[in-house]
């Protein structure tokens, strides 16, 4: 979870009445179906964090159960196995770049990439950036997130990770951008300052992977913007759309089918099939070539 640093004045001077309000929130939340059951609500000075169950998962949300769409659900019966395709649309970034060594991963939620890639990559060292420290216990009290030396969590606002990153000149094969507060990606996650910044701190073959929405009212300045500083990316989707971009130019199908190849073995246990994974690997232009870039401030 990233909240827009717009917001957090707000909630500085409103912290007091966030907390009476808290348990009418939590209220509210409780009625839900009768097959899903609230295991725990975690309090937070952004939105109090909901885990529950049902249909055999154990999900964490914002505020109340019932929305448009989870932060994170997790197969209680087997739990490497990834629910959500946008998660397993971001996995398969592994085609463009199959062995990355540095992982920056902006928004926590339940740390299915983060737990899926150390166990893909046990040799890579993933930082992973989350403003709430609630989101982060309950990653590790409820999701089976722990923290190492090679599984690094920083408690911060996203943006002022990457500049601090890029100012200190730190690079990363893979940047993946997966931050969402309540209602969508903070504004300023979404600008082309701040994809110019990520673009500095991928390494020379680095790879940035982006969660969107394929319904997003943004769909064609966020297109346009990403296109702005990275030129053609990959368009995934299936309910989310993934953007898959790299500092230089995309790998030919060819190169993508090998990776993909190698990798179908390590992915299947996260339910991952890699000849489904490939068929998304889009480089249509689906939006309009008059669409403005999303700019700071605007």
């Amino acid at each position: 979870m990233q909240l827009s640093r717009r917001q957090l004045p707000f909630i500085a001077v409103f912290g007091g009445v966030l907390a009476v309000l808290a348990p009418v929130l939590i209220t509210y939340a409780l009625f839900t179906g009768p097959d899903t059951h609230v295991i725990h609500v975690e309090p937070s000075d952004f939105a109090a964090v909901l885990v529950f169950e049902e249909d055999g998962e154990r999900c964490m949300n914002f505020e109340q159960t019932q929305d448009d769409g989870r932060q994170t659900c997790f197969d209680l019966a087997d739990p490497d196995k990834m629910v959500f395709a946008y998660t397993r649309m971001m996995t398969t970034a592994l085609f463009v770049r199959p062995n990355p060594q540095n992982i920056l991963i902006v928004g926590l939620g339940g740390a299915t990439i983060p737990r899926a890639f150390a166990k893909i990559l046990p040799d890579a060292i993933i930082d992973s950036v989350e403003i709430d420290p609630a989101v982060v216990r309950v990653a590790e009290r409820f999701f089976g997130y722990e923290q190492g030396p090679q599984q690094r969590v920083f408690i911060e606002d996203g943006r002022d990770f990457v500049e601090r990153a890029s100012r200190e000149g730190r690079k990363y094969d893979m940047v993946m951008l997966d931050a969402f507060d309540v209602d969508y990606i903070p504004a300023h996650l979404l600008t082309v300052e701040f994809l110019h910044v990520v673009r500095t701190i991928l390494s020379p073959d680095g790879v940035l992977v982006a969660n969107t929405f394929t319904n997003s009212h943004m769909y064609e300045q966020e297109s346009a913007t990403y296109a702005a500083v990275f030129g053609n990316f990959f368009n995934l989707r299936e309910g989310n759309r993934v953007i898959i971009a790299t500092r230089g130019d995309l790998p030919d199908d060819q190169s993508l089918a090998r990776n993909a190849g190698h990798l179908a073995e390590t992915l299947a246990p996260f339910g991952i099939n890699v000849n489904t994974g490939l068929k998304r690997f889009s480089r249509a232009r689906d939006w309009s070539e008059d669409a403005a870039v999303l700019i700071d401030g605007a």
